[in-house]
């Protein structure tokens, strides 16, 4: 099962990105989602990821890299997987992929020595409220 869901998701999953040369337009939801997602939902559920991560306030490649941190936190091989291809399909460097999990690994380790810790929140907000203070 593994193995047909990593295949379902290559180039037929990132067919819904748009403008991503080279790849092959989607017709539908593909086999990840058609045979994973409650059948009365997919269409919603595929109609809801084109529109998300597509254009919009976020170019896709952003939305990606962002996907890829979240993935790599979760922890989720498939997520990882395909938002890696999907980030090098809209041109993400190795470069932008590091920062991007970096940046992802250092809100992990700071919100688990804050939480862990039982640092004020109230402290907190003064905090973070002072430094963004204008």
């Amino acid at each position: 099962m593994k193995a047909r869901l990593i295949a379902g998701i290559g180039s037929t999953a990132l067919a819904l990105m748009v403008g991503v040369q080279g790849v092959a337009a989607q017709d539908g939801a593909p086999n990840f989602m058609t045979q994973t997602f409650p059948q009365a939902g997919v269409d919603a559920a595929w109609e809801e990821f084109q529109a998300l991560m597509g254009e919009g306030a976020l170019d896709p490649k952003t939305k990606e890299l962002v996907g890829l941190a979240v993935a790599a936190q979760v922890p989720c091989d498939y997520c990882v997987y395909y938002h890696t291809k999907a980030a090098n399909a809209h041109g993400a460097t190795e470069e932008e992929i590091k920062e991007a999990l970096a940046s992802a690994a250092l809100v992990r380790k700071w919100s688990t020595m804050l939480h862990g810790s039982q640092y004020s929140m109230e402290e907190w907000r003064q905090e973070v409220d002072a430094m963004f203070a204008q």
